[in-house]
């Protein structure tokens, strides 16, 4: 299976569930792997069947920086429904991370893998 990575997509939303984390906004930090054929863009050098990217990663970002979820756990799956959702994408990869959560520590994150049903 052919991969498209979107990596280091980055929103500024509500995320967590301590008073002070609903308080302001959050940098999120999503890496996105979407499973997918893309053999016939190769072979016919045309976007025609490929997977619209950028679409999704706006799609990724406006519910990032909107759904004000508690917990990343939350927000992965909500992504990963967000891919899944797209033609051409059947199974999805997505990490989500909250930089400077932990201290002593770059990020804490979950990552997820899911597959079209």
């Amino acid at each position: 299976m052919d991969k498209i990575v979107i990596k280091d997509l980055t929103a500024r939303g509500i995320i967590g569930l301590n008073d002070w984390e609903r308080e302001k906004l959050q940098e999120i930090v999503m890496n996105i792997t979407l499973f997918c054929d893309l053999s016939l863009v190769a072979k016919e050098d045309s976007i025609d069947h490929s997977v619209n990217y950028r679409t999704i990663a706006k799609a990724l970002l406006a519910h990032a920086e909107s759904s004000a979820r508690f917990t990343v756990e939350a927000l992965a799956e909500d992504l990963a429904a967000i891919c899944l959702a797209s033609a051409g994408v059947e199974e999805v990869t997505v990490r989500v991370e909250k930089p400077g959560a932990l201290r002593f520590s770059t990020s804490v994150g979950v990552e997820i893998h899911r597959r079209r049903v």
